[in-house]
């Protein structure tokens, strides 16, 4: 339920500082939502590559599909499995987004002289097409993130500049005019009042009794 609005001189205190304060934290709002629009719009460009990465490695390893069932032995797709994705943070603009730092393979453990030729290749090949999944994997989180929170801060300018500083500048209005009409009207009922005690004033002055002339109390004494 919206708070109605107090005519009164501490509300329009209350309402010119929050005018400021509104005033205030807008530029700052904007500067971090021009710093997240750069960061996200830097990440869409590494995703966009980092995708272009993973789709030609995987046509790189395709080539093998056919000798694939050949693997002599050896388990090539899940010799290639990361066995650890080593990530650590970064900050931008505020938002903590994971940053790749390496991706680990388990050592293989088949005999380099009883397989054939290719099956290195092809490990080798499929661990950089899932190194190029995980990094793409990464990406898409740091853009998911900073994407969230640019919705959050476009949100609050928005909030800020369409809602909360016109209806702050709209309730000063308000409160001042109120507090004119106010004090036109105290004004009014001043002056009123102080012509009907100046009034009273000179009705009650003996000063202001009439006197009789002398020339007519002359004439009423003559014989």
């Amino acid at each position: 339920m919206a708070r109605k609005l107090k005519l009164t001189r501490p509300e329009l205190k209350r309402q010119r500082e929050a005018l400021a304060r509104f005033e205030r934290y807008l530029p700052m709002l904007k500067l971090k939502q021009q710093q997240l629009q750069l960061a996200v719009s830097d990440v869409t460009r590494k995703r966009r590559a980092a995708d272009e990465a993973a789709h030609a490695a995987r046509r790189t390893f395709d080539a093998y599909r056919t000798v694939l069932a050949d693997r002599a032995g050896v388990d090539v797709e899940a010799a290639a499995r990361p066995q650890e994705v080593r990530t650590t943070t970064a900050n931008i603009a505020g938002v903590t987004i994971p940053v790749l730092e390496d991706v680990v393979f388990a050592r293989p453990t088949y005999s380099l002289f009883a397989t054939p030729a290719w099956v290195d290749r092809a490990l080798a090949d499929l661990r950089e097409v899932n190194r190029r999944r995980a990094e793409l994997d990464i990406i898409r989180q740091q853009y998911d993130r900073l994407r969230r929170e640019l919705t959050k801060i476009i949100q609050r300018v928005n909030l800020f500049e369409k809602v909360k500083i016109p209806t702050a500048r709209e309730n000063i209005r308000r409160i001042r005019i109120h507090l004119g009409d106010e004090m036109t009207a105290a004004v009014g009922r001043a002056k009123i009042a102080k012509a009907k005690i100046s009034e009273a004033e000179s009705a009650a002055d003996p000063r202001e009794v009439l006197i009789p002339a002398a020339g007519h109390a002359r004439e009423t004494t003559e014989p």
